[in-house]
């Protein structure tokens, strides 16, 4: 259940994020309020849901687990606007994903 929690957890700052960048994409004080307010109640969402897992994992072992926003949001960014992925990024996500799988293990 904590590994549930922390991966919502990421899933939603990282959507955060991206609506952040969405915000700036398009033209318009609507469309860029828009975006910015969604990003507020996801970012608040992905707070909340990280003071439930501060409640029950260790601050050690939960805080490196947030490096997946680092894949989330170059994999999002990739699909959504065509952001190329250097051979440097990938190695950067396997490691990433090596040490949540060290780390993840306590949970």
């Amino acid at each position: 259940m904590n590994t549930l929690l922390i991966v919502l957890a990421s899933l939603l700052s990282c959507s955060g994020q991206l609506c952040q960048k969405q915000a700036t994409v398009g033209k318009g004080r609507r469309h860029l309020l828009g975006w910015l307010a969604a990003s507020v109640l996801l970012l608040a969402m992905a707070m909340l849901v990280w003071l439930r897992v501060l409640q029950t994992v260790p601050l050690g072992v939960a805080y490196p687990m947030l490096s997946l926003n680092f894949i989330f949001v170059a994999l999002a960014s990739r699909w959504l606007w065509d952001e190329a992925l250097s051979g440097r990024h990938v190695l950067g996500i396997v490691l990433i994903v090596a040490g949540v799988a060290v780390m993840g293990s306590y949970t």
